[in-house]
């Protein structure tokens, strides 16, 4: 190409430049988290997401509200005609019918996405700051740190992450619903510490940190202040789609009966195991509404989460 048709490209190119600097100017500059949710209002995938996401945290929120009925008494209405061949299903008053206890299943449903929310909760979060913490340390340090804090989360992630949930909650002594929110963190506890350690060694070369250490800025406030707050952001998409997983583990733990040993209090994946599996002939519905519940709450969070990692990628900007 000829030295003018270089500079005409030059030029056009300058141009654009400046137009977009001008346009950001104008609109008053738009942060990452600013952008990212105007990505995500734009993608169906994340208003689904979205929605299903809110009205999950609306019922668990407000379920002795919304629930009818207390979900640990029993109703003469619905003990009258029950028994081991005959559970009774929707009438009055009771919209999802009985349990095989006489109690009201509807509300045992309204009050299950409470514990299912405490457990995804609290399990995520727990995953989550231990996987930080292993993250940020192999990720600032490097060296036989990051080689032996790898090397042990290599270990865990070459056990498939259910197996490995069951096999934690059969170590201890006695079953309890910490011990699954504790199984279920540790599972997810390498997939954090993998994915901010990536990004942790990213950003040490990152032209921002090479001029901090330049400027003669001690480590710590390095890792502190510059390396680990521009890591976090995939990291938190992450706890998005784990949280997910973290509900069908622990749907999954107590389907097979190493959940939580007290079997009055509500949660889908114990009603979904228990109730849903012993009466599965005799009224199946038992089994139906927990597991539609459990698919649709995780499907919610996959989407979201998605969309998130979506909105954040740099090469879906325009």
């Amino acid at each position: 190409m000829s030295e003018s048709g270089v500079g005409i490209l030059a030029d056009k190119k300058k141009a654009r430049l400046e137009e977009l600097a001008q346009a950001s100017v104008e609109a008053g500059g738009v942060s990452l988290f600013r952008d990212a949710l105007r990505r995500i209002r734009r993608n169906p995938v994340g208003i689904v997401g979205a929605v299903i996401v809110g009205l999950f945290l609306l019922v668990a929120i407000l379920a002795p509200l919304i629930a009818p009925h207390d979900p640990y008494q029993t109703f003469p209405a619905l003990t009258k005609n029950l028994s081991v061949d005959h559970i009774p299903g929707a009438q009055d008053g009771f919209p999802l019918g009985s349990d095989p206890l006489g109690r009201d299943f509807a509300s045992r449903l309204l009050y299950g996405a409470r514990q299912t929310l405490f457990v995804g909760v609290v399990a995520t979060l727990i995953g989550l700051g231990i996987g930080v913490l292993l993250g940020a340390v192999a990720g600032a340090f490097g060296g036989w740190v990051d080689v032996v804090l790898m090397r042990l989360t290599d270990v865990m992630l070459a056990l498939p992450g259910l197996l490995l949930a069951i096999t934690l909650v059969a170590l201890a002594s006695k079953s309890s619903q910490w011990t699954v929110i504790l199984a279920v963190a540790i599972v997810a506890v390498p997939i954090f510490a993998r994915l901010l350690r990536g990004s942790m060694l990213a950003q040490r070369e990152s032209d921002h940190v090479l001029a901090a250490r330049a400027l003669g800025v001690k480590e710590s406030a390095i890792v502190l202040r510059h390396m680990l707050p521009n890591a976090l952001t995939p990291v938190i998409v992450q706890a998005t789609l784990t949280f997910s997983v973290s509900i069908l583990e622990a749907a999954a733990l107590s389907f097979l009966g190493l959940g939580d040993p007290d079997l009055n209090r509500p949660e889908w994946g114990a009603l979904l195991g228990i109730d849903g599996q012993r009466y599965f002939e005799v009224r199946p519905e038992l089994a139906y509404y927990p597991a539609i519940a459990i698919i649709i709450v995780a499907l919610g969070f996959t989407l979201l989460g998605e969309a998130m990692r979506e909105a954040i990628d740099p090469k879906n900007r325009r």
